[in-house]
């Protein structure tokens, strides 16, 4: 006889695991004191939950699981930034038919997760996919195509392990900037922030949760119901159509126009002004023409721009700009009165850029 694979406790909300303990004839209070181990004290093995009875630990743990990652590679950079390379066993959730579109795929199921720590707060940048489907001719998320999607679970689980890191504690805020597309990934993500916002779970302040998206416009426009009012993000890179699609190829799906139109519902519908992400590739999108379409696409909404310098990735061709370009792009913006501010670079020393530390561990194997 076959024995049912046990489950996540980050698969669960409070409610399907009450229903599940519930149902296995366990009180109804169970549920939220498997919660309340798992979120407030850090506790995923059930020999540790002291206030459940033996027979109840016992029950539980033929039933469920705790981790379903594997730290592959833990890199600690001399600014204090932390980077796991986690490898997760089973199967991946299946892609949408959309982020099929530049599909490669390895056999390989590893991602990264990075927590940045600053005087005022703990970010932990998160993962959304196996790879990442759209490909941007800067990034390494892309190389080798996409695997498939993370499961809200193992979206959660991210940020709980990074909380559990030396010297870390609670975390703050979260952005989803890591591998993958979360809009592509639509229904895992925001199942995943539910429990990152919820009191039960990790309580993290709804536009403390950053969801950065390359612009997918039916996503966004469904985004603009959902019910935790998260901060929202565009990964612009370029203000001509033309040049964006050179550098990211799903931009052949939608122009800019279409992308700022959906960013503008966001608005009217939350009320919450959009951040325009810049990534500067020296000789290439931080000339001075840019800078002044950048500012006019800005101001034609409720914008404001984060610069951030190109970290370099092996065999890849884009150079990081130099300091008096990056100035010079910001001062451009700035007289335009956009709020623009240059995103500090952090643990370049670890590879900390999204896909690079998994790209150097697939080299040491080839």
């Amino acid at each position: 006889m076959n024995t049912p694979p046990r489950t996540s406790l980050f698969e669960h909300d409070l409610s399907s695991l009450t229903a599940e303990c519930e149902a296995m004839g366990l009180p109804r209070r169970t549920g939220g004191q498997v919660m309340k181990w798992v979120y407030e004290k850090g506790i995923v093995d059930f020999a540790q939950m002291s206030d459940l009875s033996k027979d109840a630990r016992a029950r539980l743990a033929d039933c469920f699981t705790g981790l379903q990652g594997e730290v592959v590679r833990h890199q600690v950079a001399s600014d204090d930034t932390q980077k796991l390379l986690l490898e997760w066993g089973g199967a991946l959730a299946a892609p949408a038919e959309s982020a099929l579109r530049l599909a490669g795929g390895t056999e390989e199921k590893q991602t990264e997760t990075v927590m940045i720590p600053t005087e005022d707060r703990r970010t932990a940048c998160v993962s959304s996919q196996v790879g990442c489907p759209v490909g941007c001719r800067f990034c390494a998320s892309g190389i080798g195509g996409l695997d498939g999607n993370l499961t809200a679970g193992r979206i959660v689980e991210q940020v709980w392990r990074l909380s559990r890191l030396p010297n870390v504690g609670r975390v703050s805020n979260v952005v989803f900037m890591g591998m993958g597309e979360p809009l592509a990934n639509f229904q895992n993500v925001t199942t995943a922030i539910r429990t990152m916002n919820a009191e039960w779970g990790l309580g993290i302040g709804a536009r403390k949760i950053t969801v950065s998206t390359v612009g997918l416009p039916p996503a966004i426009r469904k985004l603009c119901a959902f019910e935790v009012p998260v901060t929202l993000a565009l990964s612009l890179h370029a203000p001509f159509d033309e040049l964006r699609r050179k550098i990211i190829p799903w931009a052949e799906y939608s122009t800019i126009d279409e992308l700022l139109d959906a960013c503008q519902a966001w608005f009217v519908k939350t009320g919450r002004e959009i951040t325009l992400e810049y990534i500067l590739l020296g000789g290439v999108n931080d000339r001075p023409e840019h800078a002044e379409e950048l500012a006019r696409l800005a101001r034609s909404m409720r914008a404001n721009v984060n610069l951030i310098r190109y970290n370099e990735v092996e065999g890849v061709p884009f150079a990081r700009p130099g300091t008096e370009d990056v100035r010079r792009f910001q001062e451009i913006l700035r007289a335009k009165h956009v709020n623009t501010h240059i995103r500090a670079s952090r643990g370049r020393d670890i590879a900390a850029a999204c896909g690079q530390l998994r790209h150097e561990q697939r080299a040491k194997k080839d």
